[in-house]
């Protein structure tokens, strides 16, 4: 029998694309609210209460108030919103995250779906605070770049009308008050001490991401090589289908391929994962400097979002978890 699935904000660009991923599933039945009762708290709590799960793809406010209308206990509710990323009582959705992670979520009806950019940012550096490769209090930073379906439909909007005659407004770098939302998530789940600095960025481009964090090597007290966090990171995801570590080969290709002194031909791609379930993460180091540079490359709106609530979803209700992805 088919488990029954409502998506609360289906008509967004997540729930847009969390219902993609889970059409023509013959294990899932994804219902809607009737149209004519959309502003109906009461249908809109039946429904709520009488599916099996529940993808939350809304605002935070509304998240909370959505929240607050379950009032079954046996309904699975994944949470696409900021609002309880490091609430009491949630489980945080990144599978991968540590090998506690993914039982944690089957044993779950509450889950916080993470952010795209902190699946990065965490994928990169909870293994190297875990291994003791990067300490607790150490001072970290966070580069990024993500494509504008990220920003909401004023954003995408905006860039996907014709641009304004004569701009350059290619990309645009923001969170200027060093108070993005996602720093909590960032902090906690990356076994940091203090919230990184945090410099994001949108391109002129719908989606896609790059995650960078550089890291000076000398100034970690067990002063590792590149290749030392590189193992670190391949261990943590040995045998994961989703999360794959480049090879040292590979790392060294990119940096090798050379168009002058710029380097411009050793190109990550923040589109080349798009429409997938798949992060990729590569260390480039130089060990004569003492300085690596760690780069996530994920679609923000498949592992940063619509897959990994699909993912969260196929965990909770015992399915295949690569179903639909």
């Amino acid at each position: 029998m088919a488990h029954t699935v409502f998506i609360d904000g289906e008509a967004g660009t997540t729930g847009l694309q969390i219902r993609q991923r889970l059409e023509g599933r013959r294990d899932l039945d994804v219902v809607s609210i009737d149209p004519a009762r959309r502003k109906d708290a009461q249908a809109r709590a039946e429904l709520l209460n009488g599916v099996d799960a529940v993808i939350l793809c809304l605002p935070d406010e509304a998240a909370k108030e959505a929240v607050g209308m379950v009032t079954s206990n046996t309904v699975k509710v994944i949470d696409a919103s900021t609002a309880f990323r490091t609430a009491p009582g949630w489980t945080y959705g990144f599978a991968e995250m540590d090998k506690a992670q993914r039982g944690a979520i089957a044993g779950s009806n509450r889950v916080s779906n993470p952010g795209c950019y902190p699946t990065g940012f965490i994928g990169l550096v909870r293994p190297l605070t875990a291994a003791g490769l990067l300490p607790r209090d150490f001072p970290v930073t966070v580069n990024a770049i993500s494509g504008y379906s990220g920003g909401g439909k004023g954003l995408i909007a905006e860039f996907e009308a014709p641009a304004p005659e004569g701009t350059n407004d290619a990309f645009r770098t923001y969170g200027l008050t060093l108070q993005h939302k996602h720093l909590g998530e960032m902090q906690v789940y990356g076994g940091l001490d203090h919230p990184p600095v945090f410099a994001p960025a949108v391109g002129r481009y719908a989606q896609g991401m790059i995650v960078e964090v550089p890291l000076q090597l000398w100034a970690l007290p067990g002063k590792p090589a590149p290749e030392d966090l590189r193992a670190a990171l391949a261990a943590a995801y040995e045998g994961e289908t989703f999360v794959e570590v480049a090879s040292a080969e590979e790392c060294a290709e990119l940096q090798q391929a050379r168009a002058g002194a710029g380097g411009y031909n050793a190109v990550l791609d923040p589109e080349a994962l798009n429409g997938g379930n798949r992060m990729r993460l590569f260390v480039f180091g130089n060990a004569e400097r003492g300085q690596a540079r760690l780069v996530a490359q994920l679609d923000n709106l498949g592992k940063g979002a619509s897959g990994a609530a699909v993912q969260n979803l196929n965990i909770m209700l015992g399915l295949a978890e690569g179903e639909g992805l």
